[in-house]
């Protein structure tokens, strides 16, 4: 599995990008990854979840998965976060951090 994690917005405005393959990854975090993925159901997630009340500042995320042959992106304002989504984003966030 394979999945891009970019975080742009902010206060600041800076992007980050994140890179993971499980076949890269500490095995503790190649099991982690596909389970996360599985718990949000990002195949099933809308390509795109954003909130009724935009407001500035706040991070949008964008997710790209690539596992098995399949492929699919899915961009989230932060206020519109689902909480199925939640845990996935604080891993890459943390991930990101690493890098």
């Amino acid at each position: 599995m394979r999945v891009s994690f970019e975080r742009t917005g902010g206060f600041a405005g800076i992007s980050k990008k994140t890179i993971v393959d499980t076949e890269t990854l500490p095995p503790n975090e190649a099991a982690t990854l596909p389970r996360l993925v599985e718990v949000a159901d990002l195949f099933r997630l809308p390509e795109l979840i954003t909130s009724p009340n935009q407001e500035s500042d706040r991070f949008q995320y964008k997710l790209t998965v690539e596992d098995n042959g399949k492929q699919h992106t899915v961009t989230v304002s932060e206020s519109a976060l689902p909480g199925t989504l939640r845990p996935l984003i604080e891993w890459f966030q943390t991930v990101a951090q690493k890098r």
